[in-house]
This record gives C-alpha cells, sequence and structure tokens, in this order.
C-alpha cells in the first residue's frame, strides 16, 4: 500500500488552479472575450453636446412680435346673450337631473324613429301586465353590478309611457340576439304577471 498525502491548502499557500482548457465555455463566454476594451460610461453632467442642434428647417431667425396694449379696442359680444357664456361657468360640470334629460330626450328621439321606420303601433307601459302581445320602448340595462348574460337582462322603460320602470325579460323565445347596456330597443312581447316581458320580437335602431 502507498499512502498518499493530500497537500493543505492555506491562503498563504494557495493550490494550484488547473488552467482552463480552450474548450471550456468559461474561456469563451467571459466578459473579457466579449468586451476587451471597456471605456466606463461619461457622467451626464459632463457632456459635451448640451444644447446643440442637430437639424432645422427653415429660417428660425427673426420674427418679432409688438403689441400696442389693447388701446382703443372694445370687444363686442356676437350672437344671442342665450348662447355666449357672459359670467363663470364649470367646464365639464354636469348635473344628475341635465343628464337624465338628455338620457329621456334621446330615447323618445330614437323612439320615433323605431314608430316609423317598422310601423309600429304605439308604446305601451312596461309596468302594466299583458296578456295580448304589445310593443314596449326603453333600454337595455343590467340587473347587477356584473355582465351582461341571457338571465340579468332588464328593460328601462321610457318616462312619458313607462314612466322609468323597470321590467327583466325572458329572451328564450328568440332565435337569435345581440344587446349592450344603454341600448335603445322596442320590444313586442307578453307581459302577463306584470313583473317579467317575454319577449318575442325585437326591434333595434
Amino acid at each position: 500500500q502507498r499512502s498518499q498525502k493530500r497537500g493543505n491548502s492555506t491562503p498563504e499557500t494557495p493550490r494550484p488552479k488547473r488552467p482552463l482548457s480552450s474548450r471550456s465555455p468559461y474561456a469563451l463566454f467571459s466578459p473579457n472575450s466579449f468586451s476587451p476594451s471597456v471605456t466606463p460610461s461619461q457622467k451626464y453632467a459632463a457632456r459635451s453636446s448640451r444644447g446643440e442642434v442637430v437639424a432645422s428647417f427653415g429660417s428660425v431667425q427673426g420674427p418679432s412680435w409688438s403689441g400696442g396694449g389693447g388701446r382703443g379696442c372694445t370687444p363686442k359680444l356676437y350672437g344671442s346673450p342665450d348662447e355666449n357664456l357672459t359670467k363663470s361657468y364649470k367646464f365639464m360640470f354636469q348635473k344628475a337631473l341635465d343628464v337624465r334629460e338628455v338620457l329621456s330626450w334621446r330615447i323618445e328621439e330614437l323612439g320615433d324613429a323605431l314608430k316609423s321606420h317598422h310601423h309600429l303601433e304605439d308604446f305601451a307601459s312596461v309596468s302594466l301586465p299583458a296578456q295580448e302581445p304589445v310593443t314596449v320602448l326603453g333600454q337595455i340595462g343590467c340587473d347587477s353590478n356584473g355582465k351582461l348574460n341571457a338571465k340579468s337582462v332588464v328593460l328601462e322603460g321610457d318616462r312619458e309611457h313607462s314612466a322609468g320602470g323597470q321590467v327583466p325579460l325572458d329572451l328564450s323565445e328568440l332565435k337569435e340576439y345581440s344587446l349592450f347596456p344603454g341600448q335603445i330597443v322596442a320590444l313586442e312581447g307578453t307581459n302577463s304577471t306584470g313583473k317579467s316581458m317575454v319577449v318575442s320580437k325585437l326591434y333595434e335602431v
């Protein structure tokens, strides 16, 4: 038996490392092989091209403006005073009642267009029970805060005929439909109990 002595390796006498072979990936892909001459980047404050004009087009010399201070000039208001602002006004400020008035007017306007286009009779109320098919007008809504689906569709009636009442819609008898919240439609259906309307026809704008 031959006893082999293992040499001690200390910081004072380190063990010699084996030289890396030429096939070693550490030698091929090292920072030195990719960037042999690395120059430190200059500081932002020490850059020399501050304010340098890279490209220009046309004449940039020149026009000087001067005014007379507005002496002898009086502004004049054109048009009716109702259409012009003569006092302070809150920009992009809307009251809820004003928004409701615009929506109600829009429903009435589109309802007249639906009635004339599809030759419909007068609209009925969504809240009153009806054993025979009736035509109602309103906008599509959702009975929850979730996404609109076949079970959550309600019709918010117009103010003139339905006083803004709501009724859930049963769309099972329709072959196809495409609805979105806020859509203004006219529907034909029966509302036997006054609590749910079974839709048989859908008139879109």
